[in-house]
């Protein structure tokens, strides 16, 4: 197999890069090398004959058919995707670009490439999403593949918009595509303005922790690397046409997450006083989505993928790397927008750099 894989320097493309070479598969890594990009997540396979690496972005229709001719792909991943829900509701734009234009321009350009090498029946398309299509739950139930789509934020609304898509594209065209949407994803390499990070970093800085609102917003945490195994996983044995959620199996309020990190904290690196006298909460985000829970029944009845990290050893995994790679994070604290509070509809209010 030779697989292009989009996006692949990010946080969850990086670790699907890793996975899969490390499966002996052909991997072709397009990423544009945007703020959220880090080269640095792929040394340990930089070297590796298996492993080529093209800066180009799926917003160039003409440079992704120069990538499909010269590396003949017998299959495609595709991360690449602006996700930074903050992000989007200060720039919607740069959203509606790379996740709806640019899906589309893959797309073709997949479709184009299938075409003239005869319409291999073994080609996959698998397009990677995200479970905030379904938008919003209350108190109870789980989205399934089967929940109506109600994005609420640019972000969402464009990776719906990108899922309807690639659904289009295999009924109109009969491109075998394959579907997946995930819940929230944490770990190592884990780009530094996403909750966890901002939690650790934060507290090792002796910062304020902030937390949205009164905390109480749950999210489905899943573990990068079983997210990676996921991923391959329906890429090699799932049937076209079909779509995958992917969950941890692990529901948890944001406040609870934050003081269980600030826990392992105080274990691994403590200091006079709890890390969670350090947290602060702060205004809320506009259409802030209260509850995500995942159904990922299909997936283990279907392909036999569960989960493998409870979300305890996941975080302290995640927080002993963070410990352990300073120089990787504190690197990035210096692009565009990181530490800076996003998402304020009108205005933006003072938060504090993670820095020393």
């Amino acid at each position: 197999m030779t697989l292009l894989v989009t996006g692949g320097t990010g946080f969850i493309g990086s670790a699907v890069v890793r996975a899969a070479i490390a499966r002996g598969m052909r991997v072709v890594n397009v990423d544009a090398l945007t703020y959220a990009s880090c080269t640095d997540n792929l040394t340990s396979v930089h070297d590796n004959p298996l492993y080529s690496f093209v800066k180009a972005d799926i917003r160039d229709r003409a440079g992704l058919a120069g990538v499909f001719e010269t590396y003949l792909p017998t299959a495609v991943m595709h991360l690449a995707a602006e996700s930074h829900v903050d992000r989007s509701i200060d720039g919607p734009s740069v959203f509606v670009e790379t996740n709806v234009t640019g899906t589309f321009n893959l797309l073709e350009a997949a479709r184009n490439h299938w075409i003239c090498q005869g319409k291999p029946s073994a080609f996959r398309f698998l397009h990677v999403s995200t479970d905030e299509v379904f938008g919003s739950l209350g108190d109870t139930g789980k989205f399934s593949e089967t929940t109506a789509y109600a994005p609420r934020s640019p972000y969402s609304a464009t990776k719906a918009a990108s899922d309807h898509l690639v659904r289009a594209w295999g009924e109109t065209y009969g491109l075998p595509v394959l579907l997946t949407n995930c819940s929230n994803n944490y770990g190592p390499y884990h780009f530094p303005e996403k909750l966890i990070p901002v939690v650790i970093i934060n507290a090792l800085a002796g910062h304020e922790i902030p937390i949205y609102g009164d905390g109480q917003n749950i999210r489905d945490w899943l573990f990068v690397e079983d997210h990676a195994d996921a991923l391959l996983t329906v890429l090699t044995n799932a049937k076209p046409n079909h779509s995958y959620n992917i969950g941890g199996n692990n529901e948890v309020r944001n406040i609870d997450l934050v003081k269980a990190i600030c826990a392992l904290l105080d274990e691994k690196r403590p200091k006079d006083t709890p890390y969670v006298d350090q947290i602060s909460f702060v205004s809320d985000r506009p259409g802030h989505d209260a509850r995500y829970a995942i159904d990922a029944s299909r997936i283990a009845a279907d392909l036999g993928w569960r989960p493998s990290v409870t979300l305890h050893e996941g975080l302290e995994q995640t927080v002993q790397w963070y410990l352990d790679n300073e120089d990787w994070w504190r690197a990035l604290l210096a692009r565009e927008g990181v530490g800076t509070r996003l998402g304020m509809r009108d205005h933006q209010e003072p938060h504090r750099k993670p820095t020393s």
